[in-house]
């Protein structure tokens, strides 16, 4: 058996609740398939109470000597005091350049039995199940320069939208590396009407096409990729964009599904070594009462075993297995209001013991 060096990073809130038995869950469904050598660090507000700062050196260092990291969650009104550069969140942002995390992938999958509770028709979301690549350590958030000056007129905020062909290229490449394991059909999402930004992105995605000819590519612009998500979503399979776009667009293919609290994500370096984290926030009103929903982060483990283990087995048992469990079991946050006899409320451990249980279903 293949031995994996794994970090977890509990973090705050919910995240620390919930993250126990999603570690139970993973140990049993890499048993007899994969070794697990699990560690344990701080990040973000816990880090602050017990380090002074988000990011400890201690964890850093773990981070970089891991083959992944599973996060919990990172924040919480406690920390809200704190100067911008001090507060939980902080320590996600340093953890990321630190390990030049630069792909972020958001899925957005309906499972069969939430298709109802999506926004939109449940026709419109069957078998719904779209890669987001959303380049991470670039574009408009990092570029400079970037302020708030005083001016004659009054204040004046500016920000910088930069990108280089490297960056480019090799976010690209992700995509259609992902696109080729899935239906070859990937859409890179752009604004090259009026940001030459995107003009260059898009001249450089076209040009690394030229190495993936089993790959469909399509371009499109930003807004009309806002409305055909909306519109007709099962059209796309991977989509790949720059940080701002992908921030946005991610966020509405999140409310596709119908579930915030079901939704994994992955951000991965050019070693494939990944941080790996629900998209849910550590939701302090409900710590501790023992309801948090842990299937996001169980499928964030789903895609730690697949993208950066190479624990493909694995990483489909698990998805099947959630799957399984939610024709059956609901967490208080994804119970329809009208409940049936068909569908059991579950508690956080509960739920984590059911996805076990059908592991081996």
């Amino acid at each position: 058996m293949t031995k994996h060096n794994i970090l977890i990073l509990p973090g705050d809130g919910i995240g620390a609740e919930v993250m126990p038995h999603v570690v139970r869950v993973m140990k049993a469904a890499s048993q007899g398939q994969a070794e697990l050598d699990i560690s344990t660090a701080d990040i973000g507000g816990i880090a602050i109470d017990r380090y002074g700062r988000p990011l400890p050196k201690e964890t850093l260092d773990a981070a970089r000597q891991s083959d992944a990291i599973l996060l919990g969650s990172v924040g919480g009104p406690k920390w809200d005091h704190l100067a911008m550069d001090d507060r939980p969140e902080r320590g996600l942002l340093q953890i990321r350049a630190a390990l030049d995390l630069y792909a972020n992938l958001r899925p957005a999958v309906a499972f069969p039995s939430l298709e109802s509770a999506s926004s939109l028709k449940t026709e419109l979301v069957t078998n719904l199940d779209i890669l987001i690549v959303r380049e991470l350590t670039g574009g408009i958030y990092f570029g400079m320069p970037r302020g708030i000056e005083h001016a004659k007129e009054g204040r004046r905020g500016y920000n910088t939208f930069e990108y280089d062909e490297h960056q480019i290229a090799r976010i690209a490449r992700t995509a259609f590396d992902l696109a080729r394991q899935r239906n070859r059909r990937l859409c890179s999402v752009d604004k090259a009407n009026v940001l030459e930004v995107t003009q260059l992105w898009r001249e450089v995605v076209t040009e690394v096409h030229a190495d993936y000819p089993d790959v469909e590519l399509s371009h499109m612009y930003v807004d009309n990729a806002g409305m055909q998500l909306v519109r007709h979503p099962n059209q796309f399979d991977v989509m790949v964009t720059g940080n701002m776009f992908g921030d946005i667009l991610s966020d509405v293919a999140a409310m596709l599904t119908g579930s915030l609290g079901m939704l994994p994500s992955a951000s991965l370096n050019a070693s494939a070594q990944g941080l790996f984290e629900p998209v849910h926030g550590s939701a302090p009103d409900i710590v501790g009462q023992n309801i948090a929903n842990p299937l996001a982060t169980i499928l964030s483990g789903a895609m730690m075993f697949r993208y950066s283990l190479s624990e493909v087995d694995i990483a489909d048992r698990l998805e099947r297995s959630v799957a399984d469990v939610l024709r059956r079991f609901r967490t208080p946050d994804i119970m329809p209001p009208e409940t049936t006899a068909e569908l059991t409320l579950v508690s956080t451990d509960e739920m984590a013991d059911a996805v076990i249980a059908a592991l081996d279903g």
